[in-house]
């Protein structure tokens, strides 16, 4: 039996080949929600327990059974590994008084934390991207919301995302169809199981979201909440469908659509694929237009979605747009006396203008350095020994294609190179 440690279950290491998706993956994104207008916040992995018990509701899953949560004796507190994003951003929006001069458009990204029973696509450890527009009230920003969307998964070259899309109306209409929900369910109350029956009356919407076979048959003949919407709420709705139709956006009403989440109202929306299995969401989100004021701030309307990374990254793998392991331009070889020194100014100046440089470490003969270049997956092999010190060249020995070894006078190397391999990095410092 092994003696040494592993990673603690659920939270998972990306190691370097699958960190070169993830690195393309993120750059895609974070391009494209430059490209919407919205700006980065960075909230802290832990919060106080009662922001998240505040925000998402007492009875959810997440907060009955999924937190990581724990007292601080030190400073007496109750505090909490975040669950999700949506409440720190509230929270932060609130205590920095962001929304004082106009609405923002905001995005997030980093881990949150579930204690679940992990299984391919739910982990404890998870990774979000969270997109929030705070302070805008009109189904304009929802549907921009979705179409933004639907863009994202355009340019990753990602197909087969259905969405499904619903109304949860405002409190009062949810309060009508609590009652009726409730009272259709306590006339089939033996045909649900304890996790339904807990929640018949403290949270009787979760029951609609039931896995189980049975109690699913039950919600099939429920009264449907879109039934009870009011005269604005269904406005609002069918301006938002009109807007989808309009961009072209394809859609199905899921009348049974909630969220798991306490704080939406109106707009509720999931992207789902069939290619993931039992987790198949990948992007979830929605109006919460009394989070604001719920969590001490001034009633602002909000709305906002989360996309999750690990499921999107496996479908962006299978797309001819995920870039394959990132390969450095040249590996560079040295051996011989003084060798060392000019091979690392030599280095420094091609990643000064934008090149990706390996320099070998820990000696070896040519030969035995040359395999490891090949191996590198470098585009070329700069040769470094010391008649190429002595004349102040360098050896180039293109390993990947066509072309023949020649020596180079070291300031024709650049345009050399130039002509052969365009720099990757922009920004670099210019070369000497």
């Amino acid at each position: 039996m092994s003696n040494s440690l592993q990673a603690v279950r659920g939270m998972n290491d990306v190691l370097p080949d699958e960190a070169d998706l993830w690195t393309s993956f993120e750059t895609a994104v974070n391009g494209w929600l430059a490209r919407y207008g919205y700006r980065n916040i960075r909230t802290p992995l832990v919060e106080h327990t009662q922001l998240f018990r505040r925000a998402i509701g007492e009875v959810t899953d997440i907060v009955e059974k999924e937190m990581y949560s724990w007292r601080d004796e030190l400073n007496g507190e109750d505090l909490t590994l975040r669950p999700e994003g949506t409440a720190s951003c509230v929270r932060a929006a609130i205590e920095h008084n962001l929304l004082y001069d106009g609405p923002k458009r905001l995005w997030y990204a980093g881990p949150m934390f579930r204690h679940e029973r992990p299984q391919k696509g739910r982990y404890r450890q998870f990774h979000q991207y969270g997109v929030e527009a705070l302070g805008y009230a009109g189904p304009d920003i929802d549907a921009e919301l979705i179409i933004m969307c639907a863009a994202l998964w355009r340019s990753l070259g990602i197909s087969g995302l259905r969405l499904e899309l619903n109304s949860i109306g405002s409190a009062e209409e949810r309060a009508d169809y609590r009652r009726e929900l409730i009272a259709y369910l306590e006339r089939h109350v033996d045909r649900l199981d304890g996790d339904a029956r807990r929640r018949l009356h403290s949270n009787p919407l979760r029951v609609l979201d039931s896995k189980n076979p049975m109690v699913r048959e039950v919600v099939a003949d429920a009264p449907l909440l879109p039934d009870y919407l009011g005269t604005e709420s269904r406005a609002h709705f069918d301006e938002l469908q009109r807007l989808l139709v309009a961009a072209g956006i394809p859609f199905e009403l899921n009348p049974r659509l909630v969220r798991g989440l306490d704080y939406y109202n109106l707009t509720v929306f999931e992207w789902v694929s069939d290619s993931l299995g039992a987790q198949g969401t990948v992007c979830a989100g929605g109006r919460y237009d009394g989070l604001i004021a719920q969590l001490g701030g001034k009633p602002a309307p909000a709305a906002g979605y989360a996309i999750g990374c690990e499921r999107l990254i496996a479908l962006y793998r299978e797309t001819a747009g995920a870039k394959e392991a990132v390969v450095p331009d040249v590996y560079l070889v040295h051996q011989g006396n003084g060798t060392l020194t000019y091979a690392m100014e030599l280095a420094e100046s091609l990643r000064g203008a934008g090149y990706s440089v390996v320099m070998h470490a820990g000696g070896g003969s040519f030969k035995s350095q040359m395999k490891k270049a090949d191996a590198s997956g470098a585009r070329l092999a700069l040769i470094v020994g010391e008649d190429e010190l002595a004349a102040g060249a360098v050896t180039v020995k293109p390993l990947r294609g066509k072309g023949d070894q020649e020596s180079l006078v070291r300031g024709d190397l650049l345009r050399w190179m130039e002509k052969l391999l365009p720099a990757r990095y922009a920004g670099a410092v210019t070369a000497t």
